[in-house]
Parts: C-alpha cells; sequence; structure tokens
C-alpha cells in the first residue's frame, strides 16, 4: 500500500545500483536514518564512506513513520540515572535531549524539503493517575531547563479538540516533518558531501578480509572497507549472526484522511502539536502540512492486506474526533520498527571494525539522526565520548516465536491500559 509521505515527497535523487567494485575506509548498510546520517557525519569529517541499501533510501521505517520528531527516550531521565549512574546517564540524556535540534538544524543547513514545523508534542493520558506520572515526567525534564507544560483536561481538550482525555504535558523541544522527504534530504547531503549511496544494492554477504571487510553484493560487486556498519533496523536479516533475533520487529499501522477544512476541522490541533497517548499500546495522531490528520499505532505482525487490517485506527479515530462525523480515508500503510527486550536504542561491536546499530522502538528521526552524529564520531576515534551504550550483541529466548511474543505483548498491554483506566 503507498504511503501518503511516498506520494507526496520530493523526487528521489539518483542512487543507482552499485556497478563496479570500490574501497572506501567505512561501508554502512542500510539506508535509513541511521546510515544516512552516520555517513554525512562521517563525509564532513572527510572520511570515504559508501552506503548499500537493498531497496531505494528511506523504503524501511525512515520513510513510513508518523514523522513525529521527540527527542525522548522509553525511560525518564531520574530513571536513566537509576540505570546508568549519573556519570554515564547524563551525557546520554543531554544528548537525547538535543536530538531534535540537531533534526531541525540539519534540515535548516541543507535545505530539506520535508514541511518541518516545531510546535511541540503532547503526551496525554486518559486517567487522572496517568496525567500524575506525566506531570511528574513533565518535572524531570523542566529542571533540565527543557520547555514543558501541564495540561489538565481543559488545556488538552482546547489544543487537541478532543475531551477523551484527562490532562498530560507539553515538550516544546518537538516537532514533525515529512518523513521520507527528510530521508531523500539527508540523501542530497550525503552525496554533496562526497558519500556514495547506491540503492538496489543487496549486500549478500561479507567476510574479514585483512584489517578490514569485505562486502558482496547482489550485482556481483564488491566493496572493501577498513569498517563497517549495519544498521538495517527493523528490517535486519541473516547478514550478521544474531542481529535479527535480537530485536522484534513489529509492524506500525498508520491511516490518513483527506485533506480536512471548515470549523470542525480547525478545531483540531490548531497549534500544529504532535500527539501521542500515554497507554503501554499507545496512539500516535498530528496533521499533515495539507491539513490531513493521521493517526498511528500498533497493528498485525503481518503486513497489511487491506483496510480491514486498519479498522481499528480509524474508530479510534471516530471516538476521538466526533465532531467531523465519517472520515473518508485516502492512505493506509505500516512499517516495522526494532523493538529491544530493554527498550534502548542497541549498539554492538562484535568484531573488530563492526558497528552493528538498530533498536530505536518507534523512536527514530531525533533517535537515529543523533545515534548516526555520535557513530560518527565513534568511528573516527574509538576514545571519543559516546553517549548511548555499548552492549553485547543478545539473541532474544526462542525469537522464532516473535509473532506469539507481540501478540500476546498487544493483548496483555491492552488488557493493563484497560485496567489502569
Amino acid at each position: 500500500m503507498k504511503s501518503l509521505w511516498a506520494a507526496t515527497a520530493p523526487a528521489a535523487p539518483p542512487t543507482p545500483a552499485l556497478a563496479e567494485s570500490l574501497k572506501v575506509d567505512v561501508a554502512i548498510v542500510g539506508a535509513g536514518y541511521t546510515g544516512l546520517s552516520t555517513a554525512l557525519h562521517l563525509a564532513e569529517r572527510g572520511v570515504s564512506v559508501c552506503v548499500l541499501e537493498a531497496n531505494e533510501p528511506g523504503w524501511g521505517a525512515s520513510g513510513r513513520n508518523g514523522g513525529q520528531v521527540n527527542p525522548t527516550l522509553k525511560y525518564d531521565p531520574d530513571q536513566l540515572v537509576q540505570r546508568y549512574g549519573a556519570e554515564r546517564a547524563e551525557p546520554l540524556i543531554n544528548t537525547v535531549s538535543n536530538s531534535a535540534d540537531l533534526v531541525f538544524n540539519l534540515i535548516e543547513r541543507h535545505g530539506i524539503d520535508c514541511a518541518p514545523t516545531r510546535k511541540g508534542w503532547m503526551q496525554v493520558s486518559y486517567s487522572e493517575k496517568g496525567v500524575a506520572g506525566l506531570h511528574a515526567r513533565a518535572e524531570q525534564w523542566e529542571r533540565r531547563g527543557v520547555p514543558v507544560q501541564r495540561l489538565d483536561a481543559g488545556a488538552v481538550s482546547a489544543r487537541m479538540g478532543s475531551q477523551a482525555f484527562a490532562g498530560g504535558w507539553l515538550d516544546g523541544r518537538a516537532g514533525a516533518i515529512q518523513p521520507l522527504a527528510y530521508a531523500r534530504g539527508l540523501v542530497r547531503a550525503a552525496q554533496a558531501a562526497g558519500v556514495r549511496i547506491h540503492g538496489q544494492s543487496a549486500v549478500t554477504a561479507m567476510q574479514q578480509a585483512g584489517a578490514g571487510w569485505k562486502l558482496q553484493t547482489a550485482s556481483g560487486a564488491q566493496v572493501s572497507a577498513g569498517q563497517v556498519v549495519l544498521a538495517t533496523n527493523g528490517y535486519s536479516g541473516d547478514l550478521w549472526p544474531g542481529m535479527a533475533q535480537s530485536v522484534l520487529a513489529a509492524n506500525s499501522f498508520i491511516v490518513a484522511t483527506r485533506p480536512l477544512s471548515g470549523p470542525a476541522a480547525e478545531s483540531i490541533l490548531p497549534g500544529q502539536e504532535t500527539v501521542s497517548t500515554a497507554q503501554r499500546l499507545l496512539l500516535y495522531f498530528r496533521k499533515d502540512a495539507h491539513g490531513r490528520l493521521l493517526m498511528g499505532g500498533r497493528g498485525l505482525f503481518e503486513d497489511p492486506t487491506g483496510p480491514a487490517d486498519f479498522a481499528h485506527l480509524e474508530r479510534s479515530l471516530a471516538l476521538l474526533f466526533p465532531q467531523l462525523g465519517k472520515l473518508d480515508f485516502e492512505y493506509r500503510w505500516a512499517g516495522r520498527i526494532a523493538i529491544t527486550r530493554d527498550f534502548m536504542p542497541h549498539v554492538h561491536e562484535p568484531a573488530p571494525g563492526l558497528t552493528l546499530a538498530l533498536g530505536c522502538n518507534g523512536r527514530g528521526i531525533a533517535l537515529c539522526t543523533s545515534l548516526g552524529q555520535q557513530l560518527a564520531g565513534r568511528l573516527c576515534d574509538s576514545r571519543s565520548a559516546f553517549a548511548y551504550p555499548v552492549t553485547p550483541l543478545q539473541r532474544l529466548p526462542m525469537h522464532g516465536l516473535q509473532r506469539f511474543y507481540i501478540g500476546a505483548g498487544v493483548a496483555w498491554y491492552s488488557l493493563l491500559d484497560r485496567l489502569s483506566l
């Protein structure tokens, strides 16, 4: 199913399949946000880089997400300090907090045409108990200088146009973009910096060769590189043993209405904020640059086959915004995100000169852009400060049952959400 973003993004820059063997300092597999940001920041340091993508840049979740730029992790700042200790946690907190700045600065610096807006992100709860937790979260970020607002039910209703929520908070750092257009803009910026980017160039094998690596592509062309980054996230295959088995590849489904107009439409998100619920099975929604209303959330494990697979999202929109009457949906699509066992992004270094980076847990735009910048610094100097934890690669137990895991998890979290209301 064609996404809204594929239908409205500027044309993709040429990224022809690799036709000849070459040698570079760093080879990157995967042209999503992590791979493209890593490549761009490496090239700006004078490193020769080649990016290899099995489809076209932005084909995966980088071109199919909801477009929200949220500079957060699953855990609140105080939880991160408790988890890692202040010395390790504070650089991570600061890096994540600045990740939206990085995205919007790149957009401005490289003139990326991706409809950027930066009006903040609301996280809302159906219950008073949940609101108390969100206000505590806001207080933690406020202590670190982040512009926040605590919202009661009336404030959420006025900003969102729905009376379904008891309150929440507003994170002023956040915003929204056209995500596929952003990915294509990163391609152009990286190419202008000297990066070679090749779509339709699946890597079929890789092996150590002396002090470096040799990558074989489906066309027969090879890439020799001193260092390799695998940044395939929710679409990881068997290129490196255990990588795909270290995450759950869950589908995120999204629907978009036709452009809305009239007083009822103007009552919904008049300030252009983005929104997500604080449920365990969250819903997220926003308006795009043309007034379409989007909603996303979890769906089936399998890829969708027809409109019926999106009915749960369409019902949710109708319940939240009854003033709109019957809605006409123009686009329905899905993309796979990589979920880690601890809900943290994972960086692994299982062999000399090899880095695996994956598991953004649905926070890909800001987090992956930031991760790419950090990886570039680490690849250039292993002694440089690196904010994200580097951990051993571990397979999830009985990963072959991930369809069961995801289905059971959806059922369990749905029950917990109902009990907490």
